[in-house]
């Protein structure tokens, strides 16, 4: 993991596409704002989590559903 100081107003890039600036420090909250092209899906990470879970319980009962047409 890489740790980087920033103050507000201030940014950093990840690759060529993708800025993350401090908007805000109130106390132990930051607000960040983060400028990416529509392709890029930008997500917080308890969100990603429960999307990736959905994906995955979607993805087995497909499965399960195609097996069962197999064997009819």
């Amino acid at each position: 993991m890489l740790a980087l100081s920033r103050k507000v107003n201030e940014s950093i890039m990840i690759g060529n596409d993708v800025k993350v600036t401090i908007l805000e420090i109130k106390g132990d909250q930051i607000k960040i704002g983060i400028t990416a092209p529509k392709s890029i899906p930008v997500y917080r990470e308890e969100v990603y989590i429960q999307i990736k879970e959905a994906n995955k319980e979607a993805a087995s009962d497909a499965v399960q559903e195609n097996l069962k047409k197999l064997f009819q």
